[in-house]
């Protein structure tokens, strides 16, 4: 059974490219589709070898033939090899006289014109070879049913020339094995050169996706630090206030309802220490969406209530000369947060440093440099869950770097660095 599975796989492989085959023709048509469009320069060639230095006419010519070669080159990529360019844009209408000059000194245009000077030509040789193999295959293929066909003397063929004729067909055999492939080869290189040089240089166009992207999340970022802070603000204006003013009703009643049996009392009591408590955890929760003091007096202010509240003392290092932007100082902000909430869950640590100060940063321009360090245990990895991995996503978030340093034994070292432009 594996043996006919082989032999059925190489019985397909050599039907799928053998010269009769949809492959093979189909290559061949769009090979040879690349000779009309290459007589204009074929024949300007010979105007101006035939009268030289007298008709400057090809020369002007050819760059008003320029975007009708290449739209016919596009339109023979699309229709024969389903290979779709998509055009270049330009900012102005080649109608226009700044349209035209934008045209001229655009580095698509030389790059088309470099594919029309150059590799037309090229592609039309090569689809003039291919038809020759194809004709002469052909020919000497059928060597034998010509010699019949058309007698000498009328009369049977030599037997002396038998030998030339098996030549002649075995030759023949050959080229129409061969052209197949050198017409797949031929539309490889036509398409591959055609993609390079009629398309969008897609160095320049990778770059502007990536710019692009980049404007993208940076807008992203920005709406969403927005919305956070609207929901900020509409929890502590709305939903805290409510809760502070029932707290305040059930304690004025604890305190003035003295008169109510034990029962009730006890209801009120736990009633005043569960809004208490609600409004501690929406206080959390409010300052863990975008703290208002970040916002009002700035990442310095902000940190110092950070590391007021910590389990362990922080010695805290700001030194900002100008604020960066918000999204920056708000990744900042949740860094330091996340950062001392591991160390005081997972490092056993007795003290902690943060420093934040704006330092340059090579090419990029200024960047905030933030560094945590605590004396604790050590041996922090990112893949172990300790929350390294949210530091990682929300640095990565604003194209900003993290290096751990952690050590058996200790100390752990955070650096994070984030551009200052956002």
């Amino acid at each position: 059974m594996a043996t006919w599975g082989a032999l059925k796989r190489s019985y397909t492989w050599t039907a799928a490219h053998a010269p009769w085959s949809a492959w093979a023709w189909h290559n061949t048509a769009f090979s040879t589709a690349a000779i009309p469009p290459a007589l204009p320069l074929a024949t300007g060639f010979l105007l101006l070898t035939a009268t030289p230095g007298r008709s400057s006419l090809p020369l002007l010519l050819f760059p008003l033939l320029g975007p009708l070669l290449t739209k016919l080159q596009r339109s023979r990529l699309r229709t024969l090899l389903g290979l779709d360019l998509p055009p270049v844009t330009h900012t102005h209408p080649w109608r226009t006289a700044r349209g035209l000059a934008e045209r001229l000194r655009s580095e698509a245009t030389r790059r088309q014109y470099a594919y029309h000077l150059a590799v037309s030509p090229l592609a039309a040789l090569g689809a003039v070879l291919l038809v020759l193999t194809w004709t002469g295959g052909l020919v000497g293929a059928s060597a034998y049913g010509w010699v019949w066909l058309l007698p000498s003397d009328g009369g049977l063929p030599d037997p002396n020339w038998t030998g030339q004729y098996d030549l002649l067909t075995v030759g023949g055999v050959l080229l129409l094995l061969a052209a197949p492939w050198l017409a797949a080869a031929l539309t490889r290189l036509d398409a591959h050169a055609a993609a390079s040089l009629l398309g969008p240089n897609r160095a320049r166009e990778l770059q502007r996706r990536v710019e692009d992207l980049a404007e993208s999340r940076a807008g992203v970022l920005d709406a969403a630090d927005i919305e956070r802070r609207r929901i900020e603000r509409d929890l502590h204006d709305g939903a805290q206030q409510r809760l502070v003013s029932l707290a305040m009703n059930l304690g004025i009643a604890r305190a003035t309802l003295s008169d109510l049996p034990p029962a009730a009392k006890a209801v009120i009591d736990e009633a005043h220490r569960e809004a208490k408590e609600a409004i501690e955890e929406l206080s959390n929760l409010v300052r863990g969406l975008h703290p208002a003091v970040l916002e009002d007096r700035g990442l310095d202010a902000a940190l110092s209530g950070i590391a007021a509240r910590a389990p362990l003392p922080v010695e805290l290092t700001v030194d900002l000369a100008e604020r960066p932007g918000p999204t920056v100082e708000a990744v900042a902000y949740f860094v330091v947060s996340e950062a001392l909430a591991n160390v005081a869950k997972h490092a056993r640590a007795q003290r902690c440093s943060v420093t934040v100060a704006r330092v340059p940063g090579g090419p990029r321009g200024e960047v905030l440099r933030v560094v945590v360090t605590d004396d604790g245990v050590g041996g922090a990895d990112p893949a172990g869950g300790t929350g390294l991995t949210g530091l990682r996503k929300r640095v990565g978030s604003v194209d900003g770097t993290i290096l751990i340093n952690s050590p058996l034994g200790g100390p752990t070292v955070v650096t994070v660095e984030l551009p200052c432009g956002l």
